[in-house]
């Protein structure tokens, strides 16, 4: 697995003080801002005079303003505790927004420059009355009106969640999570990829990865990915799936939320490298880490059905110099090679309806196919069923729903008692709507599956069908 590589595509693109500090170009609209803030000039003076800061607090910020990195760090090893409250209390007193976004990066590089010292903040708010955490201030923070700030304010509450041993749970971890989805769904959301840098850094702690995934997070994830975002983005966001796909547990529910569909578009659109090689580790981790055999075994037929064995073929005749990635191909190769070989009809349709990608492949006209497996479709609660009239509820697709429209009617045909089981999951109903549908081919399979719904004597039916053909 392309563990190496990935890491470093990862530290290249999310440089968290940004490319500017280094003499460097920004790379996106927050790292120019940051370079901005960071030129700016406070008068510090002006608010000592005017009492909105105290003597002590104007003598600790001008004071750290001017001194070298190494002195700076001297100033906050020896202060401590006392360094993070007066940064806190700074931000409590001053309105101006100028001087908060000033305070906030100074605060974000300080704890990139040196992760550990996240601690002053812990300590700090151990010694504070009431129930106040290191990131209480700082959540507050995300309500404010200036974009550049609140998502400063987010880089920071990031750092604090992941730098310690403390971590963020209850309300608070809900309240940040439910955030970051909101910021990835908003469609004028200018910093996109600070978002996205700060759910990678989350979900690289196993216990954010399980509320994220409790909170719907993955489901939000893959609405973003569905739609047109950059190469960036689709590498960043592809980043955070593979970090959940670590855990065994979460790998049994990913693809349930049709994670190798949507990757597998992007793996045979992509023309960059680094989103090949990540969205290849996620696959490579959905076959190997799930612990129980059925998982795995779905997940590589899910990847089956998506053609990704094609798209394999062509990565294997690219030019690769990156060694892991082409272990990677190697691996996927033949582990879904093996899965064709153990498939059966009944598991290439199942593959195909929990996809949700519906086309006239040969099982849905096979009479044998039917006979055989229609009671099959009752399995697991009646799953696939419900996967069905789901499709049939929301899809647009007129092949979707011919295809959908035509298997409830064959299960009706050949499965005695399928006309209550569809009547009381709901797809009576929708298949009706579509017998006059604007599409000629989804009327003439709702019209057939009515047919099939109604008439119980089907050899008379399949008589006066063929009449009304020839």
């Amino acid at each position: 697995m392309s563990y190496s590589q990935i890491l470093e595509d990862n530290r290249e693109d999310n440089s968290e003080i940004g490319n500017a500090t280094y003499g460097l170009p920004p790379t996106n609209k927050f790292d120019q801002e940051a370079n901005e803030v960071r030129q700016n000039r406070v008068n510090w003076q002006s608010y000592v005079q005017s009492q909105m800061i105290t003597q002590e607090e104007f003598e600790f910020i001008v004071q750290y303003n001017n001194q070298s990195s190494e002195r700076r760090d001297e100033m906050i090893k020896h202060r401590g505790a006392a360094c993070a409250k007066i940064f806190l209390s700074l931000i409590n007193h001053i309105a101006r927004e100028h001087t908060v976004r000033y305070l906030l990066t100074l605060i974000d590089d300080l704890l990139k420059e040196k992760p550990e010292r996240a601690s002053i903040f812990f300590e700090n708010a151990k010694k504070s009355k009431g129930k106040t955490t290191a990131w209480s201030q700082f959540l507050n923070m995300l309500n404010r009106e200036d974009k550049f700030t609140i998502n400063q304010a987010s880089r920071v509450i990031t750092k604090l969640a992941c730098c310690t041993r403390e971590k963020m749970s209850g309300n608070d971890l809900k309240f940040y999570l439910s955030w970051i989805r909101s910021q990835l769904t908003f469609s004028g959301n200018e910093y996109m990829q600070t978002t996205a840098l700060c759910l990678q850094q989350m979900l690289k702690h196993n216990e954010y990865r399980m509320a994220f995934m409790e909170n719907d997070g993955l489901v939000t994830v893959l609405n973003v990915l569905s739609g047109k975002v950059s190469f960036q983005i689709q590498y960043q966001l592809t980043f955070c799936i593979w970090m959940l796909s670590f855990n065994p547990e979460l790998c049994a529910h990913i693809n349930k939320h049709n994670v190798v569909p949507v990757l597998a578009d992007i793996l045979t659109e992509t023309t960059k490298e680094k989103v090949s090689r990540i969205i290849l580790a996620v696959f490579r981790n959905l076959t190997e880490n799930p612990t129980e055999k059925e998982i795995k075994a779905d997940n590589a037929l899910a990847m089956i059905q998506c053609k990704v064995l094609k798209q394999l073929d062509v990565l294997e005749g690219q030019k690769i110099e990156d060694e892991d990635v082409t272990e990677d191909i190697e691996f996927l190769i033949k582990t879904l090679q093996m899965s064709v070989q153990d498939l059966s009809s009944f598991d290439e349709y199942s593959s195909e309806i929990k996809s949700g990608r519906l086309e006239w492949s040969p099982v849905h006209k096979s009479e044998k196919f039917w006979r055989e497996n229609s009671m099959r479709l009752n399995e697991k609660n009646y799953e696939l069923l419900k996967i069905l009239t789901k499709l049939l509820e929301t899809s647009k697709d007129p092949l979707i729903l011919a295809v959908a429209a035509h298997d409830l009617g064959e299960y009706v045909r050949h499965y005695p008692r399928g006309k209550n089981i569809i009547e009381q999951l709901g797809g009576k109903h929708l298949v009706m709507q579509y017998m006059v549908h604007e599409d000629p081919n989804v009327r003439y399979e709702a019209l057939l599956a009515v047919q099939k719904l109604m008439v119980h004597n089907w050899e008379y039916l399949g008589k006066q069908l063929q009449q009304g053909t020839s």
